[in-house]
């Protein structure tokens, strides 16, 4: 009897002790987890609540600390999102906890609404600390010198936003398309720059319809109307090369005489078209309008003619090969002050070998088709070629019968005159005629019987 409660007794005290070890291991594993309070709206502006993560902190689900929390974006995540060079990396803060450890969680989300969850944010609900910190999406820039503009190209890519996008949450287009509104004027009353990409925008108004504004990307406007504009209100002109039967130049060409966009053309609007198709500033260089009449004007009883919108081919003509003739060589004394025609002169010498030179035909074998225009440094290497970039006038005698001077040794004296090449045209049209300007610098003598010139110190 005793033998078994004996055992009875030590059953049961062992079956206590494992129980009380068990309680005691289930209790020294459980996590302790923090709780967290009621969920606050933030209520601040919101451009006033615009983050940028640290990186320190990882996004949750829920207040990290909390029972259930996951992870929505690891640490090494919001580093890349600190680190990020584009505005969608940027958050906004919209909600708060905090935990009954005095822990802050800020809700946030990204600006492309990627991300979204809790951040620490340290122990204050005032102040954005620990894995966010506040951050200025955009920086204020200056507001252009020309303040109207038109769109470079209308249509739906770079429209107007509500703000540039991405550096507001929910930033979103004013307008899908501003293709309705290629021909209006916008006038520019701010600019600001995305921090993080470094565009430049600017806040515009539409002069047509005051009620549309809004920020748009700098590069989409431009000073002038598009050609898109334009050749709805006008005629877009191919110049086709008779000899060759391609496209020399092509442009829209405009009237502002009531032109509609694809309406009719009258016999005044088709006159005043056709005489800016063949106008001088409109031709390709160097070409002849062969064409007369390209544009015709609207029929109302035929349906024949143009209407503003339509594309016309114009036939022109090359025109001849020509040179370029100076019509006067202009010769600054340096030390007088004194201008004189050089062409004026007995003879003179382009170089040591020649003392007598046609400078009117000197640029004869340098030709282009007439009209069409050289540059300013292609005329300079051209005079430079022609060894007309100094010429050697001879010095005179006085008295009776002038003759060239000569030194003590019987050797011609010349005066050197140099080609002044910032006074040259900065272009120059063949056919036509140039003035060039020459500065003395010096007298040189020329040897008797010798082609070299020495400058007489």
């Amino acid at each position: 009897m005793q033998s078994s409660l004996k055992k009875s007794l030590y059953l049961g005290l062992a079956a206590l002790s494992f129980a009380g070890v068990a309680a005691v291991s289930t209790t020294a594993s459980a996590k302790s987890y923090a709780t967290a309070g009621a969920y606050s709206t933030l209520k601040s502006d919101a451009t006033t609540r615009n983050v940028e993560a640290t990186g320190t902190n990882a996004l949750y689900s829920k207040p990290g600390t909390v029972k259930g929390a996951k992870v929505v974006a690891s640490k090494a995540t919001m580093a890349k999102l600190a680190s990020s060079k584009k505005s969608a990396d940027y958050f906004r803060a919209y909600g708060v906890k905090t935990t009954n450890r005095g822990s802050v969680y800020y809700k946030v989300v990204t600006m492309d609404g990627k991300y979204r969850g809790y951040v620490y944010g340290g122990k204050s609900d005032t102040t954005f600390a620990g894995g966010i910190k506040s951050a200025s999406t955009t920086t204020t820039a200056t507001t252009p010198a020309t303040k109207t503009y038109y769109l470079a190209k209308p249509g739906t890519t770079n429209t107007l936003w509500t703000a540039p996008k991405y550096t507001q949450y929910k930033a979103s287009k004013v307008i899908n398309s501003t293709e309705a509104l290629a021909s209006d004027q916008f006038v520019v009353d701010s600019a600001a720059t995305k921090t993080r990409e470094g565009s430049l925008y600017y806040h515009v108004t539409d002069q047509t319809n005051k009620s549309i504004s809004g920020w748009i990307y700098a590069g989409a406007l431009q000073t002038t109307p598009s050609n898109s504009a334009l050749a709805k209100k006008g005629i877009t002109v191919n110049y086709i090369d008779q000899t060759t039967g391609k496209a020399v130049k092509s442009g829209v060409i405009v009237t502002t005489d009531g032109a509609t966009a694809g309406g009719d053309i009258t016999a005044d609007q088709a006159t005043a078209l056709n005489g800016l198709i063949g106008n001088a500033t409109n031709l390709p260089k160097g070409y002849t309008l062969v064409s007369t009449t390209p544009v015709a004007a609207t029929s109302s009883t035929t349906a024949a003619g143009n209407k503003f919108g339509d594309t016309v081919n114009v036939t022109v003509a090359p025109n001849a090969a020509a040179g370029i003739t100076v019509s006067a060589l202009n010769g600054v004394n340096a030390t007088t002050g004194v201008t004189t025609n050089l062409l004026d002169a007995a003879n003179f010498a382009s170089d040591a070998t020649t003392t007598t030179k046609a400078a009117e035909n000197f640029l004869a074998n340098y030709t282009g088709a007439k009209d069409s225009i050289s540059s300013q440094s292609d005329l300079s290497a051209a005079l430079t070629s022609a060894k007309l970039d100094a010429v050697f006038v001879p010095q005179m005698t006085t008295g009776e019968t002038p003759a060239q001077a000569t030194d003590a040794n019987g050797n011609k004296l010349f005066t050197k005159y140099a080609l002044n090449t910032q006074l040259l045209p900065t272009s120059a049209v063949f056919g036509g005629n140039v003035t060039l300007y020459y500065t003395s610098t010096g007298t040189y003598a020329q040897t008797n019987g010798s082609s070299s010139m020495t400058e007489v110190k």
